[in-house]
C-alpha cells in the first residue's frame, strides 16, 4: 500500500488506551509495570525519547521553504500562465497536423480539463498538509507544556509528559480544531510535492515519486539537449539568402558546409552544447529574477510574432496547409505533447503559496486554463493551416521561408530564440535532477563521501540525456514519450494518489465533519478512480502504440 493505513492506526490507537488508562500494554504504552519509564541503553527516559520522535517528525515534514514574497491573485494567474506555456508548445503544431484538427481540437480540450482537475487536487492536497504540520506543531507544544516543570520527580515528569503523548496518540480530534477550523487549512507554508508525498505515503510510495520526478526530469534534459543542437543545425546549414524551398525536408545525411553533414553538424552543437553548460551540474545555480523576465519577454515575442504572420498569410489567401480531420495514428504523440505542454502540477507549491488571496484559487485557475487553452490553440490552428510541412521546432517554419517574413533579423531571432531560452533552462533542471538523486539514496545522519557527491551524482545526471540527445534530435518522439510515461505519473496519478491519502488524513485528524477550504469541486472519490483508470488506459494505450509501430516492416 502507497499510504499509511488510516484504519490500522485507529486499531493500534484503540487498542493502547482507555478511558481511564487500565490495561493499557507495557509494550506500547512506554512503561514498565512498576509505573516507571524504561531507560533505553543510552539512559534516556522512553518519554523523551518519544518526545524527539515526535519533533523529529516534525522536523522531517519540515523542509518547509518560506513562501516568498506575496502577490496578488491576478499576477498569480500570469505567473501559471507564464509557467506552463514553455517550449512544449513549439512541438504542438506539428502533432496537431499529423493527428489532424478535429481529433486534435477535442483531445487537447479533454486534456486541458483533466489537468485542470489534477491542479486542483494538488491545491487541496497542499491545504491538507498545511493543517497536518499545523497539527503537528500544535500537539508537539501542548506535549511538552503537559509536563509539570516544577515537580521535584524526573519519574513523575516524564510520566506526565508520556500521558500526554499517549493521549495526544489516542485522539484523533485535536486541539487545533478548538480553534477556527478554517484557519487550519490556510496555504501560507510552502509545502513541495516531495514533502506531502513524505506526510501521506509510505517508504515505497515516496520512492515511487521520486523515481517519477527523475525520469521526468531526464526526459526534460533530452529534450533540451536535442533542441538547442538543432535549432542550431537548422540556422547554420539552412539557407537564409530567401532562395530555399520551405517544402524541402533535410536529411540528416544532406551536407552542410564542405565534407560536414548535417548530422554531424548537429552532434558538434551538441558536443558544444553539453561542454558549455554540463559544468554547472557540478555546482548550484538559481535562475534569477531578472534572467526569468528576459527569458519570457523573448518567448511572448516570438509567439506573437509567430501569430500574426501566420494569421496574415492565412489571411492572404497564400496558406499552404491543408490538415486532415482525423488521423487517429498520430493521437499518441499529441497525447503525450499536450500532456507535456499541460505541465504545472510539480510546481504549484512555489506558485500558490505566495498568492494573498486564495478564496476563489479554483475558480482564477480555471481561467488561466481557458485562456491557455484558446492560446494553444491560436498558435496551433494557424500553423496547421499556414504550413503544409511543419518541422519539429515550429520557429524553424520561419528561419528559411521568405514569403512569410522577409526581415532576416526576424527569422533569425525565431530560429535562435529556443537555444537562449532552453539555455537558461538546462542547467537549473539538471541541478534540479541531482539534487533528487541524493534525496532518493539520503539517510538519516549520512554524509556522502566526497568523490559521490560531487562526482558521481553530477556525472549521473547530465550522461543519460546527453546520450539520448546524441543518438536522436526527434523532438516529437521526445515530448511525446516523456509526456506518456512520467508526465501522466506527474500530471494524473501523484496528484490523484495525494488528494485521496490526504482526505482521508484529514477526516482521521479533523474528523469526517470537516471540510477542507480548498477543496477540489471535483471532490467525488469517482474522480480519483477515474483519473487513475484514465491514466492506466494511456500507459497501455501508448505502449501498444510503439510496439505495433516499431514492430511493423
Amino acid at each position: 500500500p502507497v499510504a499509511r493505513s488510516a484504519t490500522s492506526a485507529r486499531a493500534e490507537r484503540s487498542g493502547r488506551q482507555s478511558p481511564s488508562h487500565i490495561g493499557r500494554s507495557p509494550s506500547l504504552s512506554g512503561r514498565s509495570p512498576s509505573g516507571r519509564a524504561p531507560h533505553t541503553a543510552a539512559g534516556a527516559p522512553a518519554a523523551d525519547l518519544a518526545i524527539r520522535l515526535l519533533l523529529k517528525e516534525l522536523k522531517m515534514a519540515g523542509g518547509i521553504t518560506e513562501a516568498g514574497e506575496l502577490y496578488s491573485p491576478y499576477v498569480g494567474l500570469v505567473y501559471m500562465f507564464n509557467l506552463i506555456v514553455g517550449t512544449g508548445a513549439l512541438t504542438m503544431p506539428q502533432a496537431f497536423a499529423v493527428a489532424g484538427w478535429g481529433v486534435s481540437l477535442a483531445l487537447i480540450i479533454f486534456l486541458a480539463f483533466m489537468s485542470y482537475m489534477t491542479t486542483t487536487f494538488v491545491i487541496e492536497a497542499m491545504a491538507a498538509a498545511n493543517a497536518h504540520l499545523r497539527w503537528k506543531r500544535t500537539e508537539g507544544q501542548r506535549i511538552v507544556g503537559d509536563s509539570d516543570p516544577s515537580s521535584d520527580s524526573d519519574d513523575d515528569k516524564n510520566n506526565a509528559i508520556l500521558d500526554g503523548y499517549d493521549r495526544s496518540e489516542a485522539r484523533p480530534i485535536l486541539s487545533v480544531q478548538r480553534a477556527r477550523t478554517d484557519d487550519a487549512f490556510d496555504i501560507v507554508e510552502r509545502i513541495e510535492m516531495g514533502q506531502m508525498a513524505s506526510m501521506f505515503f509510505n517508504k515505497v510510495g515516496v520512492n515511487m515519486f521520486y523515481i517519477c520526478i527523475i525520469i521526468y526530469l531526464y526526459g526534460d534534459l533530452a529534450i533540451y539537449a536535442a533542441a538547442v543542437p538543432y535549432s542550431l543545425t537548422e540556422v547554420v546549414c539552412g539557407n537564409q539568402s530567401c532562395s530555399a524551398d520551405s517544402k524541402i525536408k533535410h536529411n540528416d545525411t544532406d551536407p552542410c558546409w564542405g565534407s560536414v553533414r548535417r548530422i554531424d553538424a548537429y552532434r558538434i552543437f551538441l558536443a558544444v552544447f553539453s561542454l558549455l553548460l554540463g559544468p554547472f551540474t557540478f555546482f548550484n545555480v538559481q535562475k534569477t529574477k531578472y534572467l526569468q523576465i528576459i527569458t519570457s519577454l523573448m518567448r511572448w515575442i516570438a509567439f506573437i510574432i509567430m501569430i500574426i504572420l501566420a494569421l496574415i498569410r492565412i489571411n492572404k489567401g497564400a496558406g499552404e496547409g491543408h490538415p486532415p480531420v482525423a488521423n487517429f495514428s498520430g493521437i499518441p504523440t499529441l497525447f503525450g505533447v499536450c500532456v507535456y505542454s499541460f505541465m504545472c502540477q510539480h510546481s504549484l507549491p512555489s506558485l500558490i503559496t505566495p498568492i494573498s488571496k486564495k478564496k476563489h484559487m479554483n475558480k482564477l485557475v480555471l481561467i488561466d486554463y481557458v485562456l491557455i487553452l484558446a492560446f494553444y490553440s491560436l498558435l496551433s490552428f494557424t500553423a496547421i493551416f499556414c504550413f503544409s510541412n511543419l518541422k519539429d521546432m515550429y520557429t524553424l517554419n520561419f528561419t528559411s521561408n521568405c514569403s512569410v517574413i522577409s526581415v532576416p533579423f526576424i527569422r533569425y531571432f525565431l530560429g535562435l530564440f529556443p537555444v537562449f531560452t532552453i539555455s537558461t533552462n538546462f542547467p537549473i533542471i539538471a541541478v534540479t535532477l541531482r539534487n533528487n538523486w541524493k534525496t532518493i539514496f539520503h539517510r538519516d545522519g549520512g554524509m556522502y563521501p566526497w568523490l559521490i557527491d560531487r562526482i558521481i551524482f553530477p556525472l549521473i545526471t547530465i550522461i543519460p540525456p546527453i546520450l539520448v540527445a546524441f543518438c536522436t534530435h526527434d523532438l516529437e518522439t521526445l515530448v511525446g514519450i516523456t509526456g506518456s510515461y512520467a508526465g501522466t505519473g506527474i500530471q494524473y496519478i501523484i496528484p490523484a494518489c495525494l488528494v485521496y491519502f490526504g482526505r482521508k488524513d484529514v477526516g482521521f485528524v479533523f474528523g469526517n465533519d470537516v471540510e477542507n477550504k480548498h477543496r477540489s469541486p471535483f471532490k467525488h472519490s469517482f474522480w480519483v478512480l477515474f483519473v487513475l483508470v484514465w491514466s492506466v488506459s494511456c500507459f497501455i494505450f501508448v505502449t501498444t502504440n510503439i510496439v505495433l509501430t516499431e514492430t511493423q516492416p
